[in-house]
Parts: structure tokens; C-alpha cells; sequence
């Protein structure tokens, strides 16, 4: 991805309709998108694998805001996610993401969704491998602005 620009929002957030609520503490993020009609199995449930992308892009924003003061990447390496409840389309979801460990090249977060009513509809927890972005795109501009940049906000 060297010389390449990024792209803010990303589209995988543009497709879900995803919106950053809140990010004012590093390794926490609060994000909220609609369970639209468009993502329902034949079930006429939310398939669960746009419920794990949206916990996918809350706990990547929440380990870009850790890092406090360092320009990186963060790549999932590998993500869990138990489906707690049935989600129908038509109401809104929160996610709620926050880093609960790492270090200089790995951050360990966590997230739940939760429907309208605050009742819990998914759990994930992930691993995020975090490297520097050198000098490539952002590269002279502090971390607060190409992180905004990077998650939304």
C-alpha cells in the first residue's frame, strides 16, 4: 500500500452505512449502522458475516486510535465472533469497540453489538497487527489527523 492514498471513509464502511458516534478515548470507539433489508439471509435475519465486518471496522478504528501519537496500520489477523440474538432488519445497531491489551506491534480489542433495546446481539474479539507507515501517504501530518482521516472521523 506504500504511495498509495487511503481512502476515508473506506468503502467497506460506506457499503454497511456505518457512522463513528464517538472516538474521543484512544482504544475506544462507538459506531452505528442500520440493519438494513439489504443484509438479511433467507432467514429475513442480518447475515452474521455484515455483523462481523461491522465489528471488523469498530475494533480497527479502535486499535488506529490507541496508538496515540504513532502513524500505523492495523490488519486483522484473525477475529471471533459469537451471535448472541436474531437481528431483524429495520432498527439501528451500536458497536462498541476498545482495545483490552498490546504493545508496540499488536493490539488485542474486543466489541459488542447491541440492537435498539441495548440487548446484546453479537460479541467479536480480534488481534490487530499494527505497523508504521513510514513515509509513505500521511507521512508529516501528526497522528490525530490521518487517524481522523482513517476511521471516519
Amino acid at each position: 500500500m506504500e504511495g498509495r492514498s487511503l481512502q476515508v471513509p473506506p468503502n467497506c464502511d460506506l457499503t454497511l452505512g456505518m457512522v463513528c458516534l464517538d472516538k474521543s478515548e484512544p482504544g475506544r470507539t462507538v459506531w452505528r449502522m442500520q440493519a438494513d433489508e439489504r443484509f438479511t439471509n433467507p432467514a429475513h435475519v442480518i447475515q452474521g458475516g455484515f455483523l462481523a465486518a461491522f465489528c471488523d471496522s469498530a475494533m480497527g478504528a479502535s486499535s488506529v486510535t490507541w496508538t496515540r501519537g504513532r502513524k500505523v496500520r492495523s490488519a486483522n489477523a484473525e477475529l471471533k465472533i459469537s451471535f448472541l440474538a436474531p437481528v431483524r432488519p429495520g432498527g439501528w445497531l451500536t458497536c462498541r469497540a476498545q482495545v483490552v491489551s498490546g504493545g508496540e506491534r499488536v493490539a488485542f480489542v474486543e466489541a459488542e453489538v447491541v440492537d435498539e433495546d441495548d440487548r446484546p446481539v453479537a460479541r467479536a474479539s480480534s488481534t490487530y497487527i499494527l505497523a508504521p507507515r513510514g513515509n509513505g501517504p500521511g507521512a508529516g501530518r501528526t497522528n490525530d489527523e490521518t487517524n481522523d482521516e482513517e476511521r471516519g472521523g
